[in-house]
């Protein structure tokens, strides 16, 4: 495990005991993007202690984060290394005290993600990868599941705060699906659903218009995990991505075939 695993999966220790001392208190909600859009008290301070992290151990690399923002194509262009931060993801679940949440942190050179730490603190488990370096577990190699039909197969996914504005809200993909699969869940963390695809938990997720420190790290464990990753076209991921198709590979181009009739309506 190399220094910058290390120094990331510590942080994101640090940043969820502290999302764990505030989750049961009454929280001071308020609106960003939408009228279900919500960021927390307890947002911006586990946003707060990663950042002050991430400079301290290395001043002067960009950092793109939730709550804090940030210029993905000009951090990109102009900084070899760029830190996606999500300080908690599910904030939803997390002000109504639905226990599925976590932190995520990843590190991109040159465009690609090379480092990424999630973590679940309620279940104390830590994800983490490193490219070319395979995929972990508190400490145990993790894979991907072998479920070859989709007639076998739990999958996940989400939908975008801004669904009642969109004409591509997800609805009809996951329509197409829903017939085919097992089961369909939808837990309100990305970041969980890609680490438990990793895992092998789940053998699918996809979802829409997210940003890049949603995907980031999860992006990363999959592929590491020995899965794949693409958005809803097939197209490799990337920071540009407005979408992501993870799977354990066997269900990846039967899935995208699915997507793909959606447009054909």
């Amino acid at each position: 495990m190399s220094e910058t695993l290390d120094f990331a999966r510590q942080t994101a220790r640090q940043a969820g005991q502290l999302l764990l001392d505030l989750y049961h208190r009454r929280h001071h909600v308020r609106f960003k993007s939408s009228d279900i859009d919500v960021v927390t008290e307890a947002d911006l301070a586990s946003e707060c202690l990663i950042l002050d992290a991430i400079r301290a151990r290395f001043p002067g690399q960009a950092i793109l984060s939730e709550e804090g923002g940030g210029d993905l194509q000009a951090a990109t262009r102009d900084m070899p290394s760029v830190w996606l931060v999500d300080p908690l993801d599910g904030t939803v679940n997390y002000a109504r005290g639905f226990p599925v949440w976590g932190v995520t942190l990843a590190l991109a050179r040159q465009g690609q993600i090379v480092m990424g730490v999630i973590y679940d603190p309620l279940h104390d488990e830590i994800f983490g990868a490193e490219r070319g370096q395979g995929a972990w577990c508190n400490g145990e190699r993790i894979h991907v599941s072998d479920t070859s039909h989709l007639q076998g197969a739990l999958v996940a996914t989400g939908f975008a705060y801004k669904r009642a504005t969109v004409a591509d809200n997800n609805l009809a993909e996951f329509s197409a699906v829903m017939p085919h699969v097992q089961g369909v869940r939808r837990a309100g963390s990305a970041v969980l659903d890609l680490a438990y695809v990793a895992a092998g938990r789940l053998d699918a997720y996809w979802e829409m218009h997210l940003h890049p420190w949603d995907w980031a790290a999860g992006s990363l464990l999959v592929r590491e995990a020995g899965g794949m990753v693409s958005d809803l076209h097939g197209a490799p991921w990337s920071f540009e991505a407005r979408s992501l198709l993870a799977t354990n590979g066997h269900l990846h181009a039967t899935l995208l075939t699915l997507f793909e009739g959606t447009r054909q309506r």
